[in-house]
């Protein structure tokens, strides 16, 4: 099988899914048709290009943690630089910085002057080492680049062969640029097809100029093939909508007002049903009758519908006050409900929150660490569990007050918040333990975590009524792949915990 029947084939599939053309969804479908077909495309083969240029630890964990597109590995190694040492930081930052010269070489090749010109930009900043805000132009220039890009161009090949906005070198490859082939056109049944079109399927009339393109088409077919033709249609097109359009508006106009009287006289008769049940009985059987024996055309419908509201009308009196009542007392109630939804998602917020740091609290932190354990059981994603406990506090509040203790506590709650990343979750466990779910995490990142929140809290300056406070913490922090269950990583994590304490206090201890 060639290329060009994959490519066949992976078009017939998407049309027959009915899918959206992304790129995305063109490459799955297409690299799915090839590995059918037993053909290996390089382009197909993922994320597996690079493995070669890591480790065999590193890529052992692109592996485990189930990467498969190249988004991913970049977030992948973005969280691995985070967690590193400065010397496995330096290697990989150097690595990086290769895949990065790597890849804008690749895209300096390519046939687009803007995005050659932005890879050698890149080039330069990464050979010379460029800073921050370099590099964050840089970002932006790819972002802008990205957000104009528009391959829609292409598309003007489509007459002469199969695009494929993914591969410019196949869509070269399938154009056929003889010239003299032109398909004779049958113009009579185009035009046949053209005049009928042209007819309004509403409005009971057609204009003069449409009459006239109609009887030119009909007598000279050539016609249709004319820049003036071309005008005369777009007119005949717009004039033909515009008096269906017009008769539609007149019909919905009169049956609106009809039905709006008709459920008008409804209500009014409902609402005295118990002494009118015999006008009740009439105009439910003329409805009936309206219902089963349907009229064909919009004149027939209108007049019976006009004589089931002239008889409501002879039959029905004024509206009864008690729908205004009625009314009245619902709108109350609503106000009322809207009251108490407010209140509800207040209660529901503060049954997850802890009053003092707004941090989570033990309930919902336990909801979290119930979806982690479930995460780990179907994926095998692991995660590190940190339990981190201030040292001496109970001396802090008979010191300084209780009132100092709740200003070390917000204090040691904002650290930890500046220390923790967008995707950990930091709850109060209770008194003046903490815990912090770490996820994607092994234990020699979550050492490093640790070991920056104890630092911090030792230098930071915890300050009550002008005087400082000295303030340490203990940590201990356990990784769930090494416990039988969650309750195990958790208690593993307390009795690490435990160890720091004994052992001086102002320490980490991994399990």
């Amino acid at each position: 099988m060639t290329i060009n029947q994959i490519v066949r084939n992976t078009v017939a599939r998407l049309k027959a899914e009915g899918k959206v053309w992304t790129p995305d969804v063109y490459t799955e479908t297409f690299c799915s048709e090839a590995k059918k077909a037993g053909f290996t495309v390089e382009d197909c083969s993922g994320i597996d290009r690079y493995l070669t240029l890591f480790d065999k630890k590193t890529a052992e964990e692109i592996k485990q943690y189930r990467v498969r597109t190249t988004a991913e590995l970049i977030r992948f190694l973005i969280s691995k630089l985070g967690r590193l040492n400065p010397s496995e930081a330096s290697v990989l930052v150097e690595l990086l910085n290769s895949l990065a010269k790597k890849m804008a070489q690749a895209i300096d090749v390519l046939h687009n002057p803007e995005a050659s010109a932005l890879a050698r930009k890149t080039i330069t900043i990464l050979e010379t080492q460029g800073g921050a805000t370099q590099i964050d132009l840089l970002k932006q220039a790819w972002n802008n680049f990205l957000s104009l890009y528009d391959n829609s161009f292409l598309m003007e090949l489509a007459p002469f062969g199969s695009v494929d906005t993914t591969n410019l070198r196949r869509t070269i490859e399938s154009l056929n640029l003889q010239e003299g082939r032109k398909e004779e056109i049958d113009h009579a049944k185009t035009i046949r097809l053209l005049v009928s079109s042209l007819v309004p399927s509403i409005a009971p009339t057609i204009d003069n100029a449409t009459i006239q393109l109609s009887q030119k088409l009909q007598d000279n077919p050539e016609y249709i093939a004319s820049d003036e033709c071309e005008k005369e249609l777009k007119v005949a097109i717009a004039m033909r909508i515009a008096l269906d359009k017009e008769s539609v508006e007149v019909m919905v106009s009169s049956l609106d007002s009809l039905l709006e009287k008709l459920s008008t006289q409804l209500i009014e008769l409902i609402e005295r049903s118990e002494n009118s049940t015999s006008e009740i009985r009439n105009v439910k059987r003329d409805l009936e009758v309206l219902e089963t024996n349907k009229p064909a055309d919009f004149k027939t419908v209108h007049k019976r519908l006009y004589t089931i509201a002239t008889t409501l009308e002879e039959n029905v009196g004024l509206l009864s006050k008690d729908l205004h009542v009625h009314n009245e007392k619902v709108m109350q109630m609503g106000k009322k409900i809207a009251t108490l939804e407010e209140e509800l998602v207040k209660a529901t917020q503060a049954s997850r929150e802890d009053f003092l740091t707004k941090l989570y609290n033990k309930r919902a932190i336990e909801e979290f660490l119930n979806v982690k354990e479930a995460e780990y059981e179907r994926h095998g994603r692991s995660f590190c569990v940190a339990l981190l406990d201030l040292d001496y506090f109970k001396a802090v509040n008979d010191t300084y007050g209780h009132d100092a203790g709740d200003a070390v506590l917000l204090a040691f709650a904002k650290i930890l918040k500046e220390e923790a990343r967008g995707s950990d979750i930091v709850g109060r466990y209770g008194g003046e333990e903490f815990l912090v779910i770490l996820g994607d995490t092994e234990l020699a990142g979550a050492k490093v975590f640790c070991e920056k929140v104890r630092a911090h809290v030792e230098q930071a300056h915890f300050m009550y009524q002008e005087q400082r406070i000295r303030v340490n913490v203990s940590i201990g922090v356990a990784q769930r792949s090494e416990y039988p269950s969650l309750k195990g990583v958790i208690n593993g994590a307390d009795e690490r915990l435990y160890d720091a304490k004994r052992k001086g206090r102002n320490r980490v201890e991994p399990a």
